[in-house]
């Protein structure tokens, strides 16, 4: 996809941006002209940052992010700092009387992989530590991230998670927060924290429970199993299905089947959220019980959990 709204596009169109022009210009002139301000307007850090590729589609009113990680597709600290100032500059500069925006869109540019979740690399480090402060931070920062996605940042805008590839552990979790999940056939997601030892501590227990109640929530963070696609569909955590290589199309063809109902499908959002409310408190205290489990795990959890972050790793070094 091209880059819509990148640095080398903002220096091609500047120098069309004379002030005090003489003549009326023809209508499609001036559409060009705000169409060019507005990417101009688009804060250059936020299509900089060293993890996530962002791109301002100003036809559609939509942010479309991927996440673009060093190494194995997890959420290590500096991915987590990426994520924290996306928000914090979409929530700056995005919305009402600012860049319009309609839609957030989060896709992965790893093949064949959403994202795998936690940093167990760096889980392990802190455990053999014992070093409870530092895992308990980690898990604020995901589910205070996670959180402010699931409110849309207060913005009027519906969020999409696009799934090419495997969601696992904390990448299912991520991709509940939004209000609309699609995904490409021969996706999968899971949540396999509990065959070491652990359970999935950012998000699946609290939203998981509200969306299909506390038996259904139970069953997949506790059965190890690997869903598909098409079974997140059934159960309505996926929204849309889309065939292999089609979930970018798939998302434009929502977006342009949604416009007439964007603003009742942002307020059918908002209603969710009151009828069911989550506070980033109840989160917090499922990341610290997290943590202490964290702490409980026996050397031959960390070693299984080396071995499924290695195999992860390498899997992902040959789709690459």
């Amino acid at each position: 996809m091209d880059r819509l709204a990148a640095g080398s596009t903002q220096q091609d169109v500047s120098g069309s941006m004379g002030e005090g022009l003489a003549l009326p210009l023809p209508v499609q002139e001036e559409a060009w002209l705000d169409s060019s301000a507005r990417r101009l307007a688009v804060p250059e850090r936020l299509l900089n940052l060293a993890e996530l590729d962002v791109l301002y589609d100003d036809a559609a009113r939509a942010i479309w992010t991927f996440m673009r990680p060093y190494g194995r597709p997890s959420f290590t600290p500096p991915m987590l700092g990426d994520f924290e100032l996306w928000q914090d500059l979409i929530g700056r500069h995005f919305g009402p009387g600012r860049l319009p925006l309609d839609y957030l869109i989060l896709g992965s540019r790893s093949p064949g992989v959403f994202c795998f979740g936690g940093d167990l690399d760096l889980f392990q480090k802190l455990i053999r530590a014992g070093d409870r402060n530092s895992l308990a931070h980690y898990g604020y920062r995901c589910v205070e991230i996670l959180h402010r996605n699931m409110l849309a940042m207060d913005l009027p805008m519906l969020t999409i998670g696009l799934v090419q590839g495997q969601a696992l552990g904390g990448g299912f979790e991520a991709l509940l927060s939004f209000d609309v999940i699609i995904a490409e056939r021969g996706s999968t997601f899971g949540l396999p924290e509990v065959m070491f030892g652990l359970f999935p501590g950012m998000g699946a227990h609290a939203i998981l429970s509200r969306k299909l109640g506390t038996a259904m929530a139970d069953r997949i963070i506790l059965s190890q199993k690997t869903y598909t696609a098409e079974e997140m569909y059934e159960m309505g955590i996926v929204a849309h299905l889309a065939e292999p290589g089609e979930g970018v199309a798939a998302v434009r063809d929502f977006i342009a089947k949604s416009a007439r109902r964007h603003s009742g499908m942002v307020a059918a959002k908002k209603a969710m959220r009151v009828a069911a409310p989550l506070e980033v408190d109840e989160l917090r205290r499922i990341v610290d019980i997290w943590a202490d489990a964290a702490l409980q795990l026996s050397e031959s959890d960390l070693r299984l959990m080396t071995r499924l972050a290695g195999a992860q790793a390498r899997n992902h070094g040959k789709a690459a």
